[in-house]
């Protein structure tokens, strides 16, 4: 995991920005990988998703629906109806802004009121959202490497998603040893 220093808009002061990188190998990994974000999410967690067409964003809401206790099958793209909504342990707000063209027209369709302390909100092509997005956010990047791996890219923008990053840390790594463990 990694520290960087960004600047804040509007002259503030320099804030603690972490990020954490990895590799996913295959669909099937990075909705694992999406399953312990989705397990590590609380109440009014916002997840920013960037990346191309097929880079995986969907896939990975497809694990954070199982993470949070919602069958994973219900999952699909948005992207007629803006947002969908998956029950479980806690609700996950699901949008999609592909086919946003003002980011104006997020203010009318009630985006924000999901990330409440009984949801979390997860967002595809955030950056259509342009600066409407919550400062304090968790933005993943997921890029394509090879027709079947993903690099992917996390960064926590506040105080928040810092904790929200620190937990799937936590739970990819305690993973990673039993795995290590069991071979």
């Amino acid at each position: 995991m990694g520290i960087r220093r960004q600047r804040e808009a509007a002259g503030r002061t320099d804030s603690v920005v972490r990020t954490w990188s990895l590799l996913s190998r295959s669909a099937a990994t990075t909705e694992q990988i999406g399953c312990l974000l989705g397990e590590s999410l609380h109440g009014g967690d916002v997840i920013a998703l960037y990346g191309d067409l097929g880079a995986g964003k969907t896939v990975l809401v497809k694990g954070l629906a199982l993470g949070v206790g919602a069958p994973p099958r219900q999952v699909s793209s948005p992207t007629f109806v803006l947002v969908n909504e998956y029950a479980g342990r806690l609700r996950l707000a699901h949008a999609d802004l592909y086919r946003l063209d003002d980011p104006s027209a997020l203010h009318g369709v009630g985006l924000w009121e999901y990330a409440d302390d009984r949801a979390a909100l997860a967002i595809e092509w955030a950056d259509k959202a342009g600066t409407d997005l919550p400062h304090d956010r968790l933005d993943v990047r997921l890029s394509h490497r090879s027709p079947r791996s993903r690099h992917l890219s996390l960064a926590a923008t506040g105080a928040a998603s810092q904790r929200l990053l620190a937990r799937f840390t936590n739970r990819y790594d305690r993973r990673s040893r039993r795995a290590a463990r069991s071979r």
